[in-house]
């Protein structure tokens, strides 16, 4: 991903270009760091702490604690993973940030965020309807985490402006290739290993995609103020219409779920 005029290979050294994306790099760094300085394990988390921290674990998600869906965001569960997401971010965010503008890219980043969180916890909902038919330990609710979900929809946001014509003035050139590959391993990931939250994943590409068209679609018509906070607007109805929705879902799951949070010791 270069700029194309004119080509500056020092560009991303400039900080003032990307500054949100950096102070974003800095809040999660300093939040992990806080953390192993008051007892959490710096590889694996313990369950309680990951909780403890705002991790998305849907029985207290929708059982009163909504902000979890947006404190998730910040929680990683070790170094590893906090490492993982944050070259990522710094990868896709200083380029997405300067392409999209500062405003449209904060936009973009929480609600894909947040649309993995919904996305995510839809699907435990759905998974506790099976608990309640017969019981087997891979329909408990999970605790998730992981600026992953926003992070993955920069890279798809990325990936559909590279597929779609150039833009007579469009700043950087993208790499199509490499970001299809890129976002075309982390699905396969995300559906092959254990362990990986690849609903978020999905959810946060899906609304980094649109928001993408979104914006595509406002510099191709002139019409930038109109279609970029249109598809703000729309784009945060249709996430709360969701949640909504996965709350009126969850209510017939609010017996289990707080039988749940007692046998944990999480209520």
């Amino acid at each position: 991903m270069t700029e194309t005029t004119p080509p500056q290979i020092t560009q991303k050294l400039h900080v003032h270009t990307w500054w949100f994306t950096a102070a974003l790099i800095a809040i999660n760094v300093s939040l992990f760091g806080w953390q192993i300085l008051t007892g959490v394990d710096i590889t694996d988390p313990s369950p309680v702490d990951a909780i403890a921290w705002g991790a998305d674990f849907t029985p207290l998600t929708f059982l009163g604690q909504p902000e979890r869906l947006f404190s998730s965001m910040f929680f990683h569960f070790g170094m590893i993973h906090l490492m993982l997401n944050m070259w990522a971010l710094y990868i896709f965010g200083s380029i997405a940030e300067q392409l999209f503008g500062r405003r449209y890219y904060i936009a973009l980043y929480f609600l894909a965020g947040l649309m993995g969180s919904v996305l995510s916890s839809y699907l435990s909902i759905l998974d506790g309807y099976q608990l309640l038919q017969h019981f087997d330990p891979k329909y408990l609710p999970k605790i998730s985490a992981g600026a992953s979900g926003a992070v993955m929809g920069l890279g798809a946001a990325l990936t559909i402006i590279s597929v779609l014509p150039m833009l007579p003035r469009q700043r950087f050139l993208l790499d199509k290739k490499s970001l299809l590959l890129i976002m075309a391993i982390n699905l396969i990931f995300g559906f092959t290993v254990s362990g990986i939250n690849n609903a978020a994943h999905i959810g946060g590409m899906l609304m980094g995609a649109v928001l993408a068209t979104a914006w595509y679609l406002s510099q191709k018509t002139g019409k930038k103020i109109m279609f970029q906070l249109g598809a703000v607007l729309i784009a945060t109805l249709l996430l709360y219409g969701f949640y909504v929705y996965c709350t009126a879902l969850g209510q017939t799951l609010h017996p289990l779920w707080y039988e749940i949070l007692i046998q944990n010791k999480l209520n």
